[in-house]
């Protein structure tokens, strides 16, 4: 089986196998309810996240193997056991991410646009952003990208995220949402550094409505 056979079929087996981070009650509020995984589950998603971190902070071409083994708190043979290669767990990631996404935006589509729908989006994103910080910061590069238009960053399900906000090109719109995507990434890996998630939790939400212009 070729290397991009196999990426496929471990991308694959992670979309499948993985539950979602949290179940969050159609248009209600409040932060994530945790779901039980099972242990190979929660350990192939502990290590997707901690790559994509690695991935999201030095890129792909300079993060090793080694270095995304030590993250993960692996051997370089362990890691390769759950995925067998760093093209394959990259690839991994950005699937999870992407359905993430997917998901996020699943919950907040039956909602109008407007005030609403934002506070949702954004309770929403911060408990996935405090749960998983490594998915959501490498699915926000595809976000910086798009002043160069690089196409060598791939889909990050970015377009997902715009949904959630009804981001349909105009200048100032893209400009809050953007800036509150930038500041949700930041402050929730802030609050993780601190290990207190709770007490940012409020903050973080309250900053990044003040971003989209919330009174």
């Amino acid at each position: 089986m070729g290397v991009a056979t196999r990426a496929r079929a471990v991308s694959r087996r992670v979309r499948q196998h993985t539950h979602r981070i949290g179940r969050w009650p159609r248009g209600g509020g409040g932060s994530v309810e945790p779901v039980k995984q099972s242990p190979q589950r929660d350990a192939d998603e502990r290590i997707l996240d901690r790559a994509a971190a690695l991935f999201a902070q030095h890129g792909f071409a300079h993060t090793s193997l080694r270095d995304l083994a030590d993250a993960a708190g692996l051997s370089k043979a362990g890691l390769l056991h759950h995925f067998p290669t760093k093209e394959a767990l990259f690839d991994a990631a950005i699937a999870v991410g992407r359905d993430r996404s997917r998901e996020l935006l699943d919950l907040v589509a039956h909602l109008p646009l407007g005030a609403e729908r934002d506070r949702r989006a954004v309770e929403l994103l911060t408990d996935l952003a405090l749960e998983r910080p490594g998915l959501v910061a490498l699915a926000s590069r595809s976000i910086t990208a798009l002043a160069t238009a690089d196409p060598a960053i791939p889909d990050h399900g970015d377009g997902y995220v715009f949904e959630m906000f009804g981001v349909a090109g105009e200048t100032e719109r893209l400009a809050r949402v953007v800036g509150a995507l930038g500041g949700l990434v930041v402050l929730c890996l802030l609050a993780r550094h601190r290990d207190d998630r709770d007490a940012w939790r409020g903050h973080i939400v309250a900053t990044c409505l003040g971003a989209l212009g919330a009174p």
